[in-house]
């Protein structure tokens, strides 16, 4: 009896955590809707998304912010592409080709980089990468797309390599075993045998580095350059979405019209950040039936 009411108390008191960081979530968004919606009650949700003008201070004001959404989504995309390969061949070099003594002592060090503060990595960007992009390139300003990219993609490769590398290493070692009995390489068996079977947990982890990416807001502060405009190159100066709201809200009014416009951008990077965890499910949810219906 004792036993029971003990196992009762604990399953009520996580279910109460539980709820109370949903509470909070939902308070948060229902904070950022009641706060963005005045804004898009005064301009048309199109004309927001897909105006090319981002002049909130001007008479009469401009709020078309189809230059951040472009420029968001051009330095996540860019720095995806950098991230995710980097990131999954360190997971599948730590899961499968490292000797213990070297995973042992990578995989902390990776994992440490994740701690990193945002604002170190876009001093290093502004301080040691800007100059060089622009010696190298020879560009007139290093503060630019695909310095922001890589910054970027340096603050993602350790979340995806550490959850990959986990689910790599979560796969069934019979697989692994019955994949060399049957005659086949050590590439071969993870190429065809481990990364198939860890592929929710890739899909999970790449998406999560992605979502990081649109989502900070230091470091494409410090080195995309702050430009609002539809970038034409990789090395044109652009603006963000977060870097927008970081670097403007101090300076709205108080319920201004530009004040509502960032809570805007908010709920605009809200949703986008909200489609990545859906897709993100999905795929898993998705993989983990096809692979269970396999074995």
């Amino acid at each position: 009896m004792r036993r029971k009411t003990k196992d009762k108390i604990i399953h009520i008191t996580f279910f109460m955590i539980a709820l109370v960081s949903i509470l909070i979530l939902a308070l948060i968004m229902i904070f950022l809707f009641m706060e963005g919606f005045p804004l898009l009650q005064k301009v048309p949700v199109l004309r927001f998304l897909f105006g090319d003008q981002w002049y909130p201070t001007y008479e009469p004001p401009e709020f078309g912010i189809f230059p951040l959404i472009i420029a968001s989504m051009s330095v996540t995309a860019l720095s995806s592409l950098i991230a995710i390969p980097l990131g999954i061949m360190t997971a599948v070099y730590l899961a499968e080709i490292a000797r213990p003594q070297v995973r042992s002592i990578v995989k902390p060090v990776v994992e440490l980089l994740a701690a990193l503060p945002s604002v170190v990595i876009g001093f290093f960007g502004l301080v040691v990468v800007a100059p060089w992009l622009q010696d190298t390139f020879d560009i007139w300003i290093g503060q630019n797309l695909f310095n922001a990219s890589l910054m970027l993609a340096f603050m993602s490769v350790p979340t995806i390599c550490s959850i990959s590398e986990d689910a790599i290493y979560s796969v069934p070692r019979e697989l692994k075993e019955a994949s060399l009995a049957l005659g086949a390489t050590h590439w071969q068996t993870i190429g065809r045998v481990i990364l198939p079977a860890s592929i929710s947990g890739i899909s999970t982890a790449t998406i999560l580095g992605m979502s990081r990416a649109i989502g900070e807001t230091m470091v494409v502060l410090m080195v995309a350059g702050g430009a609002a405009l539809i970038p034409t190159s990789i090395f044109d100066p652009v603006r963000p979405m977060p870097a927008s709201i970081a670097a403007e809200m101090a300076e709205a009014p108080f319920r201004s019209d530009h004040y509502h416009a960032l809570f805007a951008i908010g709920i605009v990077l809200f949703l986008f950040t909200l489609l990545f965890n859906i897709v993100a499910d999905y795929i898993a949810e998705k993989h983990k039936q096809v692979g269970a219906a396999t074995l």
